[in-house]
């Protein structure tokens, strides 16, 4: 498809933010160099790692291209995506993100094939984040670049597949597959920046304008929601009735017109503050290492030695004998078990404040999906948190000072978990409920608060 061209002119002079917004449509030239660049970055830094010996015990990250690429990757990119995210909306997706970029660049050349039934599954991005973070723990793929090279190089080839079979010039992948999707889309709604549809101006304007082409197949007339727009700028001043706009954060949790998703808090409760938090605890979790040590005690007590080897193979369980990191069938087995039940059992909990909330309040507004999107910004203080530990590994190998992450990690945990109170007041405040069902809302809601940031006080200051 050849680049749009723009037939309108905006009737009223945008602001600061509009204008870069429209910015982004017109120049997509640029913008997509800049992607092939990052496409070529990515493939190197993913590649040519994964057949480079371990780095001698003195390299530093500015020395060593094995140790470059772990820092790049783990201690910069998610953290940085994350944060992305909660502020701008999906940039990376729709800027930066090369299986994105890779997977609509290759679908020009594809079969173009209908959607089939079973693709559009609203529980996949779910199902696909839980797996990759467990298969990812499994192998330590923050780790080894051989790991990282499975898990992000096969990503990426489903991509590309997907590109090949399915849409045209469309980035079918990413909006009903990417492992990433569900969490990006919960932790967007929260974005204080978000492109505006009015869908009056939208209606009434009656100009000649090129269709745009919405590679995440939004309903650009009806978008109420960041949560699915790829902020990628295509169409800022369509009709003009587009722009890029700041907004409340809470803004879009208490719209009534915005519709709250059981997938989006299925994946808030179980995905980002279930499984995600049991992934970046187990390794410090004494729960885990005593039972650990009590299986294996009684296992060696009655001679069953078959878990207790380490034969797996790499891609299965972590098994690199030259350092000295191999997991047993039993590791694999408690950390399968820790992940998944431990993220269900977490959850689960979680979601106790959500329903007792909905169930006080009673309105067909009032819901547990949408009491549970108001702990996203508990959910994104919590993944930033998690994923900055690998930063913070980083740092502490390369002897930068840390006397200031206490205090950053408090300020965070509390700032998140006292968003998310203002927001369950606010949306409780809305309800027509008599006051006291109203505080019992409130008082349900504190619960999750407490729970993600008693296990956060765990994880930093008690274990």
């Amino acid at each position: 498809m050849a680049e749009q061209v723009l037939h309108f002119q905006p009737t009223a002079a945008p602001g600061r933010l509009a204008r870069f917004g429209l910015w982004l449509r017109r120049h997509r030239g640029p913008l997509v160099a800049l992607q092939w660049l990052i496409v070529a970055i990515y493939t190197v830094l993913v590649v040519v790692p994964a057949f480079l010996p371990l780095p001698p015990s003195q390299a530093h990250i500015w020395d060593n291209l094995r140790l470059f690429a772990q820092f790049c990757f783990w201690g910069l990119w998610w953290p940085g995506v994350m944060i992305a995210t909660v502020t701008l909306g999906r940039v990376w997706c729709g800027l930066f993100c090369p299986e994105g970029f890779i997977s609509e660049r290759i679908s020009r050349y594809g079969r173009g094939k209908a959607l089939p039934r079973w693709l559009k599954w609203s529980g996949w991005p779910f199902f696909a984040f839980v797996a990759t973070t467990v298969y990812g723990q499994l192998v330590s793929v923050y780790e080894y670049p051989q790991a990282a090279l499975l898990v992000l190089g096969g990503s990426t080839v489903a991509a590309v597949v997907i590109g090949l079979l399915y849409g045209r010039e469309k980035r079918i992948w990413c909006r009903y597959l990417c492992p990433a999707s569900g969490v990006f889309a919960v932790l967007a709604k929260i974005a204080p920046v978000h492109y505006k549809v009015d869908r009056a101006a939208w209606d009434r304007h009656d100009g000649d304008f090129e269709p745009v082409n919405c590679a995440p197949l939004v309903d650009i007339r009806r978008m109420t929601s960041a949560g699915e727009c790829h902020a990628c700028g295509r169409c800022a001043g369509q009709r003009d009735a587009v722009q890029l706009s700041w907004r409340s954060p809470f803004g879009e949790v208490l719209d009534p017109n915005n519709e709250a998703r059981s997938a989006d808090a299925i994946t808030l409760l179980f995905g980002v503050l279930g499984v995600a938090t049991a992934a970046f605890q187990w390794t410090v979790s004494p729960w885990l290492l005593q039972i650990k040590l009590a299986l294996a005690e009684w296992l060696v007590e009655h001679d069953h030695f078959t878990l207790l080897a380490d034969d797996a193979p790499w891609w299965l369980l972590t098994h690199y004998p030259e350092a000295n990191d191999l997991f047993t069938w039993l590791d694999g087995g408690l950390i399968l078990a820790y992940l998944l039940l431990g993220g269900a059992l977490l959850g689960g909990l979680l979601l106790l404040g959500p329903l007792l909330a909905a169930r006080a309040v009673g309105s067909p507004f009032h819901t547990w999906q949408r009491f549970s999107l108001a702990l996203a910004p508990l959910a994104a203080a919590s993944v930033i948190l998690g994923l900055s530990m690998l930063t913070v590994s980083h740092l502490k190998a390369e002897g930068f000072w840390l006397g200031w992450l206490p205090y950053f990690r408090g300020i965070l945990l509390l700032a998140g978990g006292s968003a998310a109170a203002v927001l369950a007041l606010k949306l409780a405040a809305r309800a027509t409920a008599p006051l006291p069902q109203r505080l019992l809302a409130v008082l349900a809601m504190l619960w999750p608060v407490a729970l993600i940031g008693w296990l956060w006080l765990l994880v930093f200051f008690v274990w």
